[in-house]
């Protein structure tokens, strides 16, 4: 079976639609389980874990292998395990925004990214590749934001871009993972922006904090502890949308430290 490689250049729109069709599907399986009981799998202090999270996840996988059978997908849920091979590789949430979703809030999206190497393979899943393709669909209110490297970043379709706003102008958003040192990081953060912003939100779902980014609903959006899997499709649109996405890969050598904003302004965070 053939690999993807330089001589084989991914044919991106093809991958992008394929992309958008099964966040679709994956979509359709969440609106249609909305406000049903949720059978879960595991919970922690700070998590959920639900059944629909593996069947959705094994549906993308599904739709994307049957299309596109030489590329592996890194999942939240599952993972090919030729993934560390892979010279380009699907990464997919099937649900991002579990806890809102298990507890009927209507806040949660699908994202897929593609992505491919780009140095050398080393340690870990998260080093020596891009996103090249992106996809975050929010099935409750039917958006869907989709991005391809060097392109305009859209909303249904339309061109978006980011805001022109300030920092003191803007609304940012800031996440709370649960990992160690996250709450005091989420606390220094609130106090460090409160009085400098016009408003902070926390909405439990990092890629549609970084989509509302993209088009100018957020102006920044700052977590000291999200997975690859959260951020790769929509750091992508905020790029294509014109603003900026920083990540730094933490300590644990699987989370990272974001900070996405419109370009303007000037955290005084750090990633």
């Amino acid at each position: 079976m053939p690999k993807p490689s330089k001589t084989q250049p991914i044919p991106l729109q093809k991958t992008l639609q394929s992309a958008v069709a099964a966040a679709k599907a994956a979509g359709a399986l969440m609106v249609s389980h909305r406000l049903r009981t949720k059978k879960v799998n595991a919970t922690t202090q700070h998590d959920i874990k639900l059944d629909l999270d593996v069947r959705c996840q094994r549906l993308i996988h599904r739709l994307l292998r049957d299309r596109h059978p030489s590329i592996p997908v890194l999942g939240e849920e599952e993972s090919d395990t030729r993934i560390l091979e892979a010279e380009a590789r699907w990464v997919v949430d099937p649900i991002d925004g579990t806890v809102n979703f298990a507890h009927r809030i209507p806040h949660a999206a699908v994202s897929i990214a593609l992505q491919v190497r780009e140095t050398p393979r080393s340690a870990g899943y998260s080093d020596g590749y891009a996103t090249v393709a992106g996809v975050v669909y929010d099935p409750f209110v039917g958006e869907l934001w989709t991005a391809i490297r060097n392109e305009p970043a859209r909303l249904n379709g339309r061109p978006i871009s980011v805001s022109g706003r300030n920092l003191k102008e803007a609304i940012v958003a800031l996440g709370f993972s649960g990992r160690a040192g996250s709450l005091e990081s989420m606390v220094e953060a609130i106090q460090t922006l409160s009085s400098r912003v016009r408003k902070i939100r926390m909405t439990g779902s990092a890629a549609l904090a970084l989509v509302y980014v993209a088009d100018g609903r957020f102006d920044g959006y700052f977590e000291q502890g999200v997975r690859l899997w959260d951020i790769a499709a929509g750091g992508l649109i905020v790029e294509c949308a014109g603003g900026r996405f920083e990540r730094q890969l933490r300590e644990d050598g699987a989370s990272f430290r974001l900070n996405a904003t419109n370009g303007r302004i000037r955290s005084p965070l750090k990633a």
